[in-house]
């Protein structure tokens, strides 16, 4: 996901300096991704170069600090963000397609490999469970979010194992 939406979006409740953004930005959005403070700098001024921000001055003992204020451009570029739909990834060539067919094309065992994924697909679902069963309602939201793909994983894992005989045959041919 592109930050910049999400940092315009946080501006539209008010003028905020570039370490608040990151703070609000972290609180919300970025509990397993967190910002980089240059990260929210160089947005910041690509959003101040194509005009959907502007910056606020505020004097002081030191050097003037900056604030961020988004523009009627920028509330406009908001809206339509939000208004568009997000494309649907459906992952035709995953990776893990990819193994699997390397596995049975060089003679590994690829249930192997289906099996580890598997299991790495359930620890992490109990390592999201358990943040789900502690977290306040956005939290939890996330968490099923990504629960709900790695069950769709899953059931493709026990698809494909159970169709590795026809995988083998047709790319043996």
């Amino acid at each position: 996901m592109s930050i910049a939406p999400a940092l315009l979006g946080l501006l539209q409740t008010g003028p905020r300096h570039g370490y608040d953004l990151k703070r609000a930005y972290d609180e919300r959005f970025g509990h397993d991704r967190p910002l980089a403070y240059g990260q929210v700098y160089a947005t910041m001024a690509r959003l101040l170069k194509n005009g959907l921000v502007e910056v606020e001055l505020e004097p002081g003992d030191g050097p003037d600090r900056k604030r961020y204020a988004i523009t009627d451009a920028g509330v406009s570029d908001v809206e339509q963000w939000l208004s568009r739909p997000e494309k649907p990834e459906p992952y035709l060539q995953s990776t893990l397609y990819t193994k699997v067919v390397l596995a049975l094309l060089t003679g590994h065992e690829p249930t192997d490999v289906l099996d580890t994924q598997r299991a790495e697909h359930l620890r992490l679902m109990r390592e999201l469970t358990r943040r789900k069963a502690e977290g306040d309602l956005a939290d939890q939201l996330v968490c099923d979010h990504a629960l709900f793909h790695l069950e769709a994983d899953l059931r493709w894992l026990e698809l494909t194992a159970a169709r590795l005989d026809q995988l083998a045959a047709s790319v043996r041919a």
